[in-house]
């Protein structure tokens, strides 16, 4: 298959409601095995058979096999699959960061996501426990200076104390959608998705 073996496909469950986002090479796996159906910008659905014969010589969204060219399907529809997917917002590094609008809670300055790092108010040392409420961006000057004390150990003020977001909260800072054919069915709870969990203690 070709390079874009790296793109990503939007899984709905059979009620259409985003559940999954997962590669091209799972997605055509659950076209073969009869487990999902394509679909179009139309919201037209398709088979494996049937999606094969759609044209792929023109556009770039189109891998290689030894056998055909395949278009890429952006979207498709699990027809097995009821479950609701979780409303909770996920606890991962990227939500963090937009809870905290890339910006250090200790000297209140924004920096680009590559110079913040994660800072557990209370440390592990003492205790602290790695959860929303005790998880905050920092930059790696404050991080330092603080090491393994408490904000009040070593003499430095939060911004702000450290909750569970919502997902109203969150979504003014969520990044652009990759591709159009997913907009129709998004809503905040896909954007869960998009991260890797963080593991609680």
């Amino acid at each position: 298959m070709s390079s874009h073996i790296d793109a990503r496909v939007l899984v709905l469950n059979r009620n259409y409601q985003p559940v999954a986002i997962t590669g091209v090479e799972r997605a055509f796996g659950l076209l073969y095995a009869g487990a999902a159906r394509a679909l179009d910008e139309a919201f037209n659905s398709f088979d494996y058979e049937s999606w094969a014969q759609l044209r792929a010589d023109l556009g770039e969204d189109v891998i290689h096999t030894p056998a055909v060219a395949l278009k890429i399907p952006r979207v498709v529809v699990l027809q097995a699959y009821d479950r609701i997917p979780r409303v909770h917002v996920r606890f991962s590094r990227q939500n963090i960061y937009l809870r905290d609008q890339f910006t250090c809670q200790y000297c209140t300055k924004r920096f680009p996501r590559q110079q913040l790092n994660l800072d557990h108010v209370v440390p592990r040392s003492q205790g602290g426990r790695t959860t929303w409420e005790n998880i905050v961006c920092s930059c790696v000057k404050c991080n330092l200076k603080k090491g393994g004390r408490t904000p009040d150990e070593a003499n430095m003020r939060l911004l702000k104390i450290p909750k569970r977001p919502s997902w109203s909260s969150l979504t003014p800072f969520m990044g652009k959608v990759p591709y159009k054919e997913w907009l129709p069915f998004l809503d905040p709870v896909t954007a869960s998705y998009w991260n890797t969990e963080l593991e609680s203690e």
